[in-house]
């Protein structure tokens, strides 16, 4: 086969090119690398998206200047995507910044269409989840029923399967404002909700976020083994679809839960097989890959 066959044959179409995005950023492939090039700012921003999946931070940051810089709807969703990857490293503060200028650009524009609408629910989102990395509470709550109207009124026009992610991600941070509150019925309640959702979404990388959110929300209870059973799965699931900030997260949880007993090793069954698996280990190693891929790890006083 000539040069040129070869590149006709393995070059995706458009159509390919975005489907494969879509595929990567909220389907089946989450770990998909290396990925098709970007044409246009939605293509940018699916890539970020999936890079950002990854713990490939830096990528993923290049993507979103691309994104931020073209206006309208999409620098709405690049400012809530970029404070999200700051967010998942401890950095609120600057999040905050982020997911303000993506919230005040969302409402400016004159339109109630389904992504205008999509957008600003991320960034009121994003707002609750800076909040309460912060500790406001009761600004959290604000901004999630905010978002849960915003949501209701939009579905009553488009229907309930329009912005299935947006409620994903409402009950993830609702989930996590229960359990910061100590409330675990209404985390788990939150938290199931987040788990049914995304069942019926077809994303990957959502289905194991609510799981670890799920997990998490079970801590509450008198026996840590069902959280510490689901927190595993998560961690495999995790290492198999290459998604190492959720890696790490399921990492600290069961670590944590291995305080003051010698529990941070779990039994993973895989294959067949039961090994020992070392929590504090797999934390390390992956906070040391974020690292090498340009996350920045933000410590409690500065977030």
């Amino acid at each position: 086969m000539a040069p040129s066959d070869a590149r006709r044959h393995t070059a995706p179409t458009p159509s390919d090119r975005h489907a494969i995005l879509v595929a990567a950023a909220f389907g089946p492939t989450p770990g998909a690398h290396p990925l098709p090039a970007a044409h246009g700012p939605e293509q940018n921003w699916l890539r970020a998206v999936v890079l950002g999946g990854q713990g490939r931070y830096a990528a993923a940051r290049a993507e979103l200047a691309r994104v931020r810089v073209t206006g309208g709807v999409w620098s709405s969703f690049g400012a809530s995507t970029e404070a999200s990857l700051l967010r998942q490293l401890g950095g609120h503060r600057a999040a905050a910044v982020l997911d303000g200028r993506a919230l005040a650009e969302a409402g400016s524009l004159r339109t109630g269409s389904g992504s205008t609408v999509a957008a600003w629910c991320d960034a009121a989102t994003g707002l609750a989840a800076d909040a309460l990395g912060r500790g406001r509470l009761a600004v959290c709550g604000s901004l999630l029923h905010r978002c849960a109207a915003a949501l209701d009124a939009a579905e009553s026009e488009a229907g309930e399967k329009a912005f299935v992610r947006q409620r994903i991600r409402l009950a993830w941070v609702g989930a996590e404002s229960a359990l910061a509150a100590g409330d675990f019925t209404r985390a788990r309640s939150r938290a199931d909700r987040a788990v049914e959702l995304a069942d019926g979404f077809g994303s990957i990388r959502h289905s194991v976020k609510s799981d670890l959110v799920r997990s998490a929300s079970l801590t509450g209870l008198s026996d840590h083994g069902p959280a510490m059973d689901l927190a595993a799965d998560v961690l495999a699931r995790a290492e198999e679809h290459g998604l190492i900030p959720l890696q790490w997260a399921a990492a600290m949880l069961l670590d944590g839960l291995g305080a003051g007993r010698d529990a941070s090793r779990v039994r993973d069954v895989d294959a067949g097989r039961v090994r020992d698996v070392d929590a504090g280990r797999v934390r390390d190693l992956c906070a040391t890959t974020i690292v090498g891929r340009g996350g920045r790890f933000v410590t409690s006083s500065a977030c």
